[in-house]
């Protein structure tokens, strides 16, 4: 099982570039690409909520979860 971001999705349907949502948030672009690969292992909120506000979206919009559940 495994949380599954869907911030490449989200970008594609806003027609925004991650160069772009990098400097709307001042998060680096590695990190924000680290998250849109699904390369990375935590996010906190303050990052996660400055997403959702320059995408005007909800957390679930960017994270699922995918695989079995026992």
């Amino acid at each position: 099982m495994a949380i599954v971001v869907d911030l490449d999705d989200i970008l594609q349907r806003r027609g925004i570039s991650l160069t772009a949502l990098s400097e709307r948030i001042g998060l680096t672009l590695a990190n924000l690409s680290i998250l849109k690969t699904g390369k990375a292992k935590a996010i906190r909120f303050s990052t996660l909520e400055a997403i959702c506000r320059a995408l005007d979206c909800q957390p679930g919009d960017l994270l699922r979860h995918e695989g079995d559940v026992s």
